[in-house]
């Protein structure tokens, strides 16, 4: 940026995209939780205050990349389960949710910024930001519920927006145990078990598979 103060708009989202662009780079070296806003300022060449004239606060930072993220994810969702025929079997629901799970493990960006929303992200918001973030967070979850009907119809829009929500719970409360420390790592190898990130692929997929079959099951008994 060849400019010391964005006065046009373009200068502005040229910034905004920087900061962005910046923090998504950080989280690839550690957790959210880890991350400062001086860390993050530094890294981007501006005072801390500067930072703060484009976004709320490091966390509102972080959420914005959390839904750029839902958002580029669930295109890649609608794609994968383009390719899958509707149809409201087990085999069926097991097929879209093998499809969601996996498109999910692939970002893993993504999975650190789930698992950090409710417990770090959405700690440090006015209600203002909240607000818009909440909204847009129950679009993305709803387009994920569409999605997920649209393959397995014997769901009705209730159930389908519970297991968008699932997605959402399960993998908050599965990704932490990707990055063991050095300790428990080493621990883990010498149980001669599954790696980290095994245990989390593996729980993640059958965890969505059993939620998504459950539904329909429990479906179609109302509807016969």
């Amino acid at each position: 940026m060849e400019f010391q103060r964005a006065r046009r708009p373009e200068q502005v989202e040229q910034r905004r995209r920087a900061i962005l662009e910046t923090a998504c780079a950080m989280l690839r070296e550690r957790s959210v939780a880890e991350i400062s806003l001086r860390e993050l300022s530094d890294r981007v060449g501006l005072a801390k205050s500067n930072v703060l004239r484009y976004f709320d606060s490091r966390e509102a930072i972080f959420l914005e990349v959390l839904d750029r993220e839902l958002g580029a994810w669930l295109d890649e969702v609608e794609e994968s389960l383009g390719s899958l025929g509707p149809g409201g079997s087990v085999g069926g629901a097991e097929a879209v949710a093998r499809a969601v799970a996996a498109t999910l493990l692939g970002r893993p960006l993504l999975c650190e910024l789930i698992s950090g929303m409710a417990g770090v992200l959405e700690r440090n918001i006015p209600v203002d930001f909240a607000r818009v973030f909440k909204r847009r967070a129950n679009e993305r979850k709803t387009r994920l519920a569409n999605l997920v009907r649209s393959r397995v119809p014997v769901l009705d829009e209730a159930a389908a927006r519970h297991f968008a929500a699932s997605v959402l719970v399960m993998t908050a409360g599965l990704w932490p145990h990707a990055r063991p420390t050095d300790a428990v790592a080493q621990v883990m190898r010498e149980l001669g078990g599954p790696t980290a990130g095994e245990l989390v692929r593996e729980g993640l997929t059958e965890g969505l598979v059993n939620q998504l079959v459950g539904l329909v099951v429990r479906a179609r008994p109302a509807r016969a």
